[in-house]
């Protein structure tokens, strides 16, 4: 089907984002009509294109619980990526991000809880490589490869009325992404930024969904491969789905980050 993805605008400088208060973007959208394709049986890798879907069952009870997520969630994380990725440490980073659709009055209303409507991919190359150091196992030898990874949950019942579109990393051109300044921000504040990336249009792009996600899945996504030879990294944005019932529950999900290591 054709869906509108949000792209950012070419030629117009480096661009600032915002985790809360959206009205200081600096992002220029240029949104364009893209044919997106559902991906449940096409069985896509994490080498190839970069995103795969797995089942995953949580002991979480209630994702809404910042402590029990914390508590529970991070070793579920590691062994399931450890497992998908063949990975020799697996390192958590943060904590779990809730996202809401707008219709949700929790969109915006708790940090971060936004869906991101701009194509963008989590980190840039230099971003990745502070933050795998700062992260790296203590009294580990220099890693020969680390990847970082997005683990994406829907944690509203099906169907989701804005999913979430990945675009096949061997599809994505390195001119089509745009260094841009990630700012977290608090009460008006900027706490803290890095850089992340932006992405503009390109008809080469392949972009595909997963339709009528359950808790007990997980979409796992590379956002950084310091190997040449596998997927670098997935651009990935929240669409609206037009064919989705008006009266769907909102979408919430959480994502986790993870950062893997082979030595």
């Amino acid at each position: 089907m054709q869906v509108g993805i949000n792209y950012v605008a070419r030629g117009l400088g480096r661009m600032r984002y915002f985790a809360n208060d959206s009205s200081r973007d600096t992002v220029v959208l240029d949104p364009r009509p893209m044919e997106i394709r559902a991906a449940r049986d096409i069985g896509t890798t994490l080498d190839g294109e970069g995103f795969i879907l797995v089942p995953h069952r949580s002991a979480v009870s209630d994702f809404a619980d910042a402590a029990e997520v914390q508590h529970v969630h991070p070793e579920e994380i590691v062994d399931l990526v450890r497992r998908v990725s063949g990975a020799d440490e697996v390192v958590v980073t943060g904590t779990g991000v809730l996202r809401f659709a707008e219709r949700s009055t929790l969109s915006g209303a708790l940090d971060n809880s936004k869906p991101a409507r701009f194509a963008h991919v989590d980190v840039s190359d230099a971003t990745a490589g502070q933050f795998a150091e700062r992260s790296q196992p203590a009294d580990a030898p220099a890693p020969r490869r680390v990847a970082h990874y997005n683990i994406w949950r829907a944690i509203s019942p099906a169907p989701q009325d804005v999913p979430l579109a990945l675009c096949d990393a061997r599809s994505v051109a390195d001119a089509d992404l745009l260094p841009a300044d990630a700012m977290f921000d608090q009460d008006g504040e900027i706490v803290w930024s890095f850089e992340g990336l932006v992405v503009a249009h390109s008809s080469a792009h392949r972009w595909h969904w997963f339709p009528d996600l359950s808790r007990d899945e997980a979409i796992v996504f590379k956002t950084y491969d310091s190997d040449p030879d596998r997927a670098h990294s997935v651009p990935h944005v929240a669409f609206d789905d037009s064919q989705c019932p008006v009266d769907a529950v909102p979408r919430a999900s959480i994502e986790m980050r993870a950062i893997a290591y082979w030595f």
